[in-house]
């Protein structure tokens, strides 16, 4: 059966990875280190996808920000409208509402190792955007980023939260799980910074320093720099980096030194 698998997505991302993991043969868990939760009011997103004529680029920075605005979208997608994404996550959640390349112009990152605002921008033809209107679909925080290079480039930007994401509760069910995984072998899949620092307070609050320092023997796996360079600084010392999408992750779990 080899080493666990620990999944750390939210929830509806977690639980289609686990499955195929266990149908090759592995033992996946999940514990969801984010908590994806729809917003309490979602006006301001239905009146912004209800003129989605208005921009020439609408920008989603995650599958979650996908799903949760093609769930409140009254319209069929314009087809002038570019829509960027940065992973192939996001692509195959673009794919899932009937969004592909042979309908829709669809702008990603060209190196599936480089995935992220940066890379996402590099891809844009920004002359031919500049002076005209972007949209940005997200969470109710995030990186400014990707808002702030295209401004910079002479787009207009408007932004719009379409999700709420926290630290799910650590309840004593999730506490006793985490104890339970401390003390296992496994490796742990990793696919936000922001889930690294909510998995760091988790072990700390149920753990103290001696469950940290167990944590960080642990193998990560991550898709992206930006969190392997936050692993080392957080301790972690056994880190694998993929590149984008879920084929290359359970590439490398399969493929365990």
């Amino acid at each position: 059966m080899g080493v666990p698998v620990v999944i750390t997505r939210p929830q509806a991302q977690a639980v289609p990875l686990a499955a195929r993991l266990s149908a090759l043969g592995m033992t996946a868990i999940v514990f969801p280190l984010l908590d994806i939760q729809p917003l309490p009011d979602p006006a301001p997103l239905q009146a912004v996808l209800a003129r989605l004529d208005d921009y020439a680029l609408v920008a989603f920075v995650s599958p979650n920000a996908i799903d949760a605005a093609f769930d409140q979208l009254k319209r069929p997608w314009p087809p002038q409208v570019i829509a960027a994404v940065v992973g192939e996550g996001s692509r195959l959640a673009l794919a899932s509402r009937g969004l592909t390349d042979a309908n829709a112009r669809i702008v990603s990152p060209t190196d599936p190792h480089r995935t992220d605002s940066e890379t996402l921008v590099e891809a844009l033809d920004l002359d031919a955007l500049r002076g005209r209107k972007a949209l940005i679909i997200r969470a109710e925080t995030g990186r400014e980023l990707l808002a702030d290079r295209l401004r910079a480039a002479g787009i207009e930007v408007d932004q719009v939260a379409a999700y709420r994401r926290g630290a799910p509760p650590l309840d004593e069910s999730r506490r006793a799980l985490l104890l339970q995984l401390l003390r296992q072998e496994n490796d742990w899949v990793i696919t936000s910074s922001e889930a690294l620092r909510i998995l760091q307070e988790s072990v700390l609050q149920t753990a103290g320093a001696p469950g940290w320092r167990s944590m960080c023997a642990k193998r990560l796996v991550v898709p992206h720099q930006r969190i392997a360079d936050t692993a080392a600084a957080l301790g972690f010392a056994c880190v694998t980096l993929t590149s984008s999408g879920d084929e290359a992750l359970v590439a490398a779990l399969q493929s365990r030194p």
